[in-house]
């Protein structure tokens, strides 16, 4: 392991230090250095991107067999947050879902997660041929959000299920609320279960000490991030980590490598590092700002009229906290919809939410933003708070429909298919993955049987002005089914 004094940027200077050479290039990528661009592009973003824009040289090291600059940045990386290795992904955090899971899991195994994971570990159960246990998570009817598993919960699947291979886990939820993450996995290594953690919004838990704990500190097995989402390095770069001896770290690099581009960007790879140069830095100064004047503007929006905040006021099942940096507000009192508020916050303000659902809009607070940025925030929902209240925006969803599953989902998804009318898919396996907002939990899922209670509730769905994702269209006319 590489010392924390040891803070420079291994890869993200080497990019920079052979991007300001010259040499006359006879090697991918075909524009040579930005001189093959479009002119009105190459204007736009300047030149030095498009020269910092390599591939694999020697002085660059390679991705999948690091032994130089990739590798001691990803051995800086995984000091700073605690890991025994971490790997670099310019594939987000869904290329190290699907790795982990492929690492963990292979034909026919079982796997236990949550059903409202990200589509990325559906995709991976697909790839791995695993066969999924869902674990249903509490759900807030205030709200209609999905929130943490009960530990009841999971010990009841472990019980029934002491075959399974692996335990896959969100900490936090979109909206950041925080479950009781180390309980869980203290029964998953109690009976020998490695803990996978989707940690894709928590990257910055390790900078502040009162943010909820980092997966890695409660003995998560394998964490994935998103430094892309929280933290500073751009979009589609995340990291994952791996500790214990119930991983085979080998397999994961090798997981990774399948699903890897060949031909990784560098600068994404140099970002990465960069992100990680700032926050052992600055990071934590960083973060105690951010940290002051959100709770400050916490508190402001509480006063506005009407406005609910999502707050975990009492540790309950499935919520033990929650990450303030996250900030969610429901507006349905105010008789209109979080898509509507959306609309009027981009189109009158120029403020852009992160997340607009039926009932509420969410938004990120990262080092990225500034006081001045909350304070706009306030600003305008302060002036579109409404003096009269009209008709409360009602939305009462059904709960939500059991489903079997009738073939594993990799067969289900590779089988051959074809689109049918909905009131002919009743009763066929489903080939594709549906997951309304809201709730965001997937109703279907490749190789589950498609039942009358499914189609309802997302009829009821998209009648509310929700969206479905996974459809063939944008209405609910046909679904794919297996063949």
């Amino acid at each position: 392991m590489a010392s924390l004094d040891q803070q420079d940027l291994p890869l993200a200077n080497t990019l920079k230090n052979l991007a300001q050479q010259r040499d006359t290039p006879f090697y991918a990528p075909g524009h040579k250095r930005g001189q093959g661009i479009a002119p009105g592009f190459k204007q736009w973003l300047g030149p030095a991107l498009f020269q910092a824009d390599l591939p694999e040289l020697p002085e660059l090291d390679n991705l999948f067999a690091p032994s130089g600059a990739i590798a001691k940045a990803q051995e800086l990386a995984a000091d700073l947050w605690g890991a025994e290795r971490t790997w670099f992904s310019v594939n987000g955090s869904t290329a190290g879902i699907v790795a982990a899971i492929l690492a963990t899991c292979g034909d026919g195994d079982k796997i236990l997660l949550p059903r409202n994971v990200h589509q990325a570990a559906i995709a991976g159960v697909i790839h791995a041929g695993a066969v999924p246990i869902f674990l249903e998570p509490e759900v807030n009817p205030d709200w209609d959000l999905a929130l943490g598993i009960r530990s009841e919960t999971l010990s009841k699947a472990l019980q029934e299920h002491g075959d399974a291979k692996a335990v896959f886990l969100l900490h936090p939820t979109y909206h950041g609320v925080v479950g009781d993450l180390q309980k869980l996995i203290e029964l998953s290594h109690g009976v020998n279960l490695p803990v996978i953690v989707d940690e894709a919004h928590g990257a910055h838990f390790a900078f502040h000490p009162s943010l909820p704990r980092p997966a890695l500190e409660l003995g998560a097995d394998i964490v994935i991030q998103s430094t892309h989402k929280m933290l500073g390095a751009l979009s589609q770069c995340a990291m994952v980590h791996v500790q214990g001896n119930l991983i085979n770290t080998q397999r994961i690099g090798q997981c990774l490598q399948l699903i890897q581009s060949t031909s990784p960007s560098y600068i994404l790879l140099a970002s990465l590092d960069s992100a990680r140069h700032q926050m052992a830095n600055v990071g934590r100064e960083m973060m105690a700002e951010v940290w002051e004047f959100t709770l400050h503007y916490r508190q402001q929006l509480k006063q506005i009229t009407g406005l609910n905040l999502l707050e975990i006021a009492q540790p309950s099942p499935g919520a033990l906290t929650l990450d303030p940096t996250r900030i969610t507000v429901d507006v349905t009192p105010w008789g209109m919809s979080g898509f509507e508020l959306d609309d009027l916050l981009r189109e009158k303000f120029q403020i852009t939410a992160e997340l607009p659902t039926l009932r509420q809009l969410s938004f990120i607070v990262s080092i990225g933003n500034q006081a001045q940025d909350l304070a706009r925030l306030l600003q305008a929902l302060t002036r579109l708070a409404p003096t009269n209240f009209q008709q409360p925006f009602h939305l009462t969803l059904p709960a939500l429909p059991s489903t079997n599953l009738a073939m594993i989902p990799r067969r289900a998804a590779y089988n051959a298919q074809k689109l049918v009318p909905v009131n002919e898919a009743i009763g066929q396996i489903s080939a594709g993955l549906l997951c309304p907002y809201p709730p965001g939990i997937p109703v279907l899922v490749p190789g589950e049987i498609i039942t009358p209670e499914a189609i309802a509730f997302l009829t009821e769905v998209l009648s509310l002005g929700g969206t479905i994702s996974g459809l063939a269209s944008e209405e609910l006319t046909h679904l794919a089914v297996v063949n």
